[in-house]
């Protein structure tokens, strides 16, 4: 309740704030506000300096609790293109968007690739949104889907920079490719075909597309997920029996239960990434999509072999 509070006084402010605000100069570039990580990425690849990009989710902060300021709401209001993931995180943007007083371009991530149902809600299959793994960036191949409909929407939003945003398009998707195959390899090759998730759970799109098979300590990212000692128990038992060498953590969480496991199982604890947000030290260094991939890709070498 306090949160939909906040975010209806944010909306109401807005009008407001507007009002004092600067006018875009039209020898600017486009405005980009995307909402999290990998499509701020996604859009730094693409266009480069042709546009004026910002991230609403701070380098380091968790993305499940994110609420957006009255300043981010003005960013949203003004910018030439709002990209955003959908899903039960991103609730508070339709609410943003129908109180804005005009109308904005708009790209929702989950309506660029076929999308699966949340771990716990697959048989219900009632056709709400809300019950759908929102985590849609975490297969190679839907970024390449999402990179395509981002690039489709600039060179429409900027027709004059059209063959550069799609030049970069086509050389990001086959790194992206690249990404893809080399992992596959790797799944092909490899002598076992589960993971260890010792944290939340956001990388359903990654595992159905290579097809490994995988155990969690949660289903999914809910924030309410009360701990289980029976399953950590159960996981650390798998991990030991089945001789398993690496236990993930998700990057930016705590990693207690992964080591509580590695600790218990006698494995080792690495950081996988989902790639949903970056740390403020990776992100002045300029890591992106690729590099984590990159790097997903060398810790399952360790993990299924």
């Amino acid at each position: 309740m306090k949160r939909k509070l906040l975010l209806f006084i944010s909306v109401c402010i807005i009008f407001i704030l507007c009002s004092c605000s600067v006018k875009k100069d039209d020898t600017e570039g486009l405005r980009v506000v995307t909402t999290i990580f990998a499509p701020y990425d996604f859009v730094r690849e693409i266009a480069g300096n042709n546009v004026d990009l910002k991230m609403l989710l701070k380098p380091g902060e968790e993305s499940h609790s994110f609420d957006p300021s009255p300043q981010d709401i003005i960013d949203i209001s003004e910018c030439d293109l709002f990209i955003y993931n959908g899903g039960e995180n991103d609730k508070w943007v339709d609410n943003v968007l129908a109180g804005l007083d005009k109308d904005i371009s708009t790209l929702r991530m989950m309506d660029c690739v076929s999308t699966l149902y949340k771990e716990d809600d697959e048989k219900e299959n009632t056709g709400h949104s809300e019950e759908y793994d929102e985590h849609v960036w975490t297969s190679p191949l839907n970024a390449i889907k999402i990179v395509e409909n981002i690039t489709d929407r600039l060179d429409k939003l900027d027709s004059g920079n059209k063959p550069l945003y799609d030049s970069n398009c086509r050389k990001y998707t086959e790194k992206l490719m690249r990404i893809d195959d080399g992992i596959n390899e790797i799944v092909k090759g490899a002598k076992r075909n589960k993971i260890v998730f010792g944290d939340r759970f956001a990388l359903r799109y990654f595992t159905e597309e290579f097809e490994i098979d995988y155990c969690a300590a949660f289903p999914g990212c809910a924030q309410d997920t009360d701990i289980n000692p029976a399953k950590i128990a159960e996981i650390a038992d798998i991990v030991k029996q089945e001789k398993i060498p690496v236990v993930f953590q998700a990057e930016l969480g705590n990693g207690k239960i992964a080591d509580t496991i590695a600790q218990a199982s006698g494995a080792e604890v690495r950081t996988f990434y989902s790639c949903h947000n970056i740390s403020g030290e990776d992100f002045k260094n300029g890591i992106g999509y690729i590099d984590m991939m990159e790097s997903n890709a060398e810790l399952l070498k360790e993990a299924l072999n």
